[in-house]
């Protein structure tokens, strides 16, 4: 859901000239600024290392729910494929901009008892060591998906209305895909100086565009 709403947003942006995207399946989109690799074992990029230089930002949407998932298993999901994932990229793109989705509740300190915000901390902590121009943190909370977007849960449009209520008074909780799209790309061609973005931090970097 999340992967597909920013790339919503960076083929309609201007200043993006092209998007790589990197899939286990087909996206289901065509674009004259898409191309589109196809491959399963996102341990092993060594098939398709050379077509990932020359690029200068990843927005890393992968991601998958812990519920039911064991420490072990989710932490080879969570943390060691992305900082494989990473760790090729900094050293074919080290000017890149690497934005991570990570999670509201995310525990930077590695040491609460909650298993998914200890590893999403610890991914982040580690992701902050590679040799890249700057990584950030992306931490929202829930996201009302795009307009017309495929991949959202089916149980969401049965609770946006929450949104209209909620967001005004929780806006630390609420956000938009479109923000979270839109910040990504905006603090690549600008930074920003927070490196770990709640949702607050998120919509505010989504409407600035001269940082």
């Amino acid at each position: 859901m999340v992967g597909e709403g920013v790339l919503h947003e960076c083929l309609q942006h201007p200043d993006v000239e092209s998007i790589l995207v990197i899939n286990r399946k087909p996206c289901g989109v065509t674009h004259p600024k898409l191309k589109e690799i196809i491959h399963i074992d996102f341990f092993d990029l060594l098939p398709i290392e050379s077509r990932l230089a020359g690029y200068n930002a990843c927005f890393f949407c992968a991601g998958v729910s812990s519920v039911g998932l064991k420490e072990p298993e989710y932490t080879r999901i969570t943390y060691e494929l992305t900082i494989n994932f990473a760790q090729t990229l900094s050293k074919l793109n080290p000017d890149m901009t690497f934005c991570y989705i990570s999670g509201a509740g995310t525990d930077s300190s590695e040491k609460r008892r909650i298993m998914w915000a200890r590893v999403k901390g610890k991914t982040e902590n580690d992701l902050m060591k590679l040799q890249f121009k700057n990584v950030y943190a992306f931490r929202p909370a829930f996201m009302k998906p795009t307009k017309g977007q495929k991949n959202a849960p089916v149980f969401f449009k049965y609770i946006l209305w929450l949104y209209t209520i909620l967001h005004p008074l929780f806006p630390q909780y609420f956000g938009t895909l479109r923000d979270v799209g839109l910040a990504m790309i905006n603090c690549t061609e600008f930074s920003f100086e927070k490196k770990v973005l709640e949702a607050k931090d998120i919509a505010e970097l989504a409407k600035n565009t001269s940082l």
